[in-house]
């Protein structure tokens, strides 16, 4: 892959209160893929998330208010479909992502075998003749995982190993769709996964290495997993219910 064959892709970060680690990432991201643009959308954060990015030298989009996780997904996806960027890698900003397996996320997506790649943690992987450690997860959460794994396997007729997964890269088209008033923004999972399916998207999970959230402060730590659980239900009742 050369560097004019991914012009125009942008990267996009979600972070909320992530002073503490948004900076490294994004140095990471342009030290590796020095000809992507990098975007973080600060949430509403009351901390150094903000000017930690600029100083890293990213873009940076402040919301006024916290969106939620979804709601700066979605920013960054009608900032990608408004800039006409031809494809978008997605990570978090609490540091759990690898970035430097943004290549093996996007070039699937980039050759046109795939419209949307989503890393998974959980497809055995040697990269660079490192084995890779197997990914812990809290049990209440591990539970919902595996539950909501066997529903979007059911209703994809692909096998989904990591629905919860914020690893993402995609294309115009794709992103184009989510950036419309169908995504939903309150836990874009594995309603999403079954959403672009029914839309017609080719999917493909990736291997990628995933750490423990250095905070943990996980959107599906202690008790949300349960409120979680609920949510998705009611989003995929309402996916399949619609055209």
């Amino acid at each position: 892959m050369v560097e004019n064959e991914l012009e125009r892709t942008i990267v996009i970060i979600p972070a909320h209160n992530e002073g503490a680690h948004i900076a490294p990432i994004v140095t990471q991201i342009k030290a590796n893929y020095p000809y992507f643009d990098v975007l973080v959308i600060d949430d509403g954060s009351s901390d150094d998330t903000r000017a930690r990015a600029l100083d890293a030298g990213a873009s940076v989009i402040s919301n006024p208010f916290s969106l939620g996780y979804g709601g700066a997904l979605q920013t960054g996806y009608i900032y990608a479909t408004r800039n006409r960027y031809n494809f978008l890698v997605q990570l978090d900003g609490d540091g759990q992502h690898d970035p430097t397996c943004i290549y093996d996320l996007i070039n699937p997506v980039q050759s046109g075998t795939a419209d949307i790649t989503i890393g998974s943690r959980f497809l055995i992987s040697q990269k660079e003749g490192l084995d890779w450690p197997a990914y812990r997860a809290p049990v209440v959460r591990m539970i919902g995982m595996r539950l909501f794994s066997a529903i979007a396997t059911f209703f994809t007729g692909q096998k989904v190993t990591d629905p919860t997964s914020g690893y993402q890269a995609m294309n115009r088209r794709a992103f184009h769709l989510l950036a419309g008033d169908k995504f939903p923004i309150d836990y874009p999972d594995a309603d999403v996964i079954i959403m672009l399916h029914r839309a017609g998207f080719r999917i493909k999970e990736v291997p990628v290495r995933m750490f423990p959230s250095p905070d943990d402060k996980s959107m599906h730590s202690g008790l949300k997993p349960l409120y979680y659980i609920f949510k998705m239900f009611l989003s995929i009742i309402v996916t399949l219910l619609r055209r």
